[in-house]
């Protein structure tokens, strides 16, 4: 079997690593890939801008003759931005089955004001919100509301779109910020603006088997995956500024049964009703960004993809066929895989630590091009694995990689107690080494996690 996926992250290392274990799979294809799947079993990079038989083709229209050339089986999309334009439709339409929604249910992250009406619509928990289109009616909701509140930009903004504003002049800095100096560009010309929740943060993953034909049969369905956390701030302490993601846990131990069943009662399956309702065809990964409030579980956000670094934490302790899964997402004869998967959802007895390691200077500006010191080729022992995200091979002649990103990558660590996976991860990072490499030495700890929204 051949396999397509899409993306460059950490995140796209850590699913092709996974898919190259299956005996399934005989090659993936990864476009455009980087310095870590350039190096990893059974992968191949293929960038489309070096490609003759792409000819003048660019974005989505270029994937999809890598696709349809290569001869891939399916395709796995990874990011976010290539399925809110619509890849999954293109692909489709072309024979390819994807993992990845189509666009229509891509929108419940290109869109806050769309993912908070279905929300409200399907009566699933989260903040109460209201949307606005220009600075003046914003600016006035906030001074009558008051502070603190949670200000979105409605597009998609690469992790830069939310600010959490503890007064009033930072909601109403952050209106003018996105709406007015258009920072953001057109992502920020709409504004959702939530009601603030305290609590502390965690992340669902979770597979989506969801058509028409599934939904009149009974048997469409969300699995969920064990439960993680993102550190997303810069320092130790949770203190710092807001970046993509510092480091990832799973599963958690502060998450209660109790907590679990108000998130499949008050949150997965409302979800599961409104993707069937809406007639989608949504078959792929969806993530819960969820807030543990004292009473309550609410949904902060729908990423309709992966989250990043969670899978590079949740992946490996999959005790199952990660393609095997990806067929029954895909479930081809629309007959119920996904669900028959169930009993095979097994999930090892331990913990996994992954913190990342970022370029000096990182989130702000930063020097790329330093070579990697990377003991064992990023095989860190027969418990910790290197997953590559902003690294590229220096040259076609050499096997170093060097840096080409603010998150460069991360060392994810299994132990049979989260005590063991911490210093196994962090072990591992002391054989990696590049110019200004900066990582907190706090992931999954204590006081590491984030309370409130971020």
């Amino acid at each position: 079997m051949k396999i397509l996926l899409i993306g460059s992250g950490g995140r796209e290392h850590a699913i092709a690593w996974r898919l190259a274990q299956s005996k399934l799979v005989d090659e993936i294809i990864c476009v455009p890939g980087n310095g870590g799947t350039a190096k990893e079993e059974k992968c191949r990079n293929i960038n489309p801008a070096d490609c003759e038989y792409t000819e003048t083709l660019t974005g989505n229209d270029a994937i999809v003759q890598v696709a349809a050339f290569e001869q891939v089986d399916f395709a796995v999309v990874g990011p976010e931005d290539p399925l809110c334009s619509g890849i999954a439709d293109q692909l489709w339409s072309c024979g390819i089955p994807v993992v990845g929604p189509k666009q229509a249910g891509a929108m419940l992250e290109g869109s806050k004001d769309t993912a908070k009406d279905f929300m409200q619509k399907y009566g699933v928990a989260c903040a109460a919100s209201k949307t606005f289109t220009d600075a003046a009616s914003a600016t006035a909701y906030i001074k009558e509301h008051g502070a603190p509140v949670v200000v979105k930009a409605d597009g998609l903004a690469a992790g830069k779109g939310v600010v959490v504003a503890a007064t009033v002049e930072q909601a109403l800095g952050a209106v003018n910020d996105f709406m007015n100096d258009k920072k953001l560009g057109n992502a920020g010309t709409k504004l959702v603006i939530e009601d603030y929740l305290q609590g502390v943060e965690i992340s669902i993953l979770a597979a989506v088997s969801v058509t028409p034909k599934l939904a009149a049969q009974n048997q469409a369905c969300i699995l969920p995956f064990v439960p993680a956390r993102d550190h997303k701030r810069l320092n130790d302490g949770a203190k710092g500024p807001n970046t993509g993601g510092m480091g990832a846990v799973a599963p958690l131990s502060d998450v209660t049964p109790e907590q679990m069943a108000m998130f499949k009662k008050d949150i997965l399956e409302p979800t599961l009703k409104g993707l069937a309702a809406e007639n989608y065809d949504y078959r792929g990964f969806i993530f819960f960004g969820l807030m543990l409030c004292k009473d309550s579980v609410k949904l902060l956000e729908y990423n309709v993809r992966l989250g990043d670094p969670e899978t590079q934490a949740v992946l490996p302790l999959m005790d199952f066929d990660f393609a095997e899964l990806c067929g029954a997402i895909i479930d081809k004869d629309e007959s119920g895989a996904l669900k028959a998967f169930e009993p095979k959802m097994q999930w090892k007895k331990g913990f996994q630590c992954a913190p990342v390691a970022v370029s000096g200077g990182y989130p702000g500006s930063y020097k790329k091009g330093f070579e990697i010191s990377l003991k064992g080729n990023g095989n860190l022992g027969k418990n910790t694995k290197v997953f590559i995200a902003g690294a590229v091979e220096q040259n076609r002649k050499s096997a170093n990689l060097v840096t080409s990103g603010g998150r460069v990558l991360a060392v994810s660590a299994f132990g049979a107690t989260f005590e063991e996976a911490f210093k196994n991860a962090y072990d591992g990072m002391k054989d990696v080494d590049f110019n200004g490499m900066f990582y907190r030495k706090d992931i999954g700890l204590p006081g590491a996690a984030e309370s409130g929204e971020l």
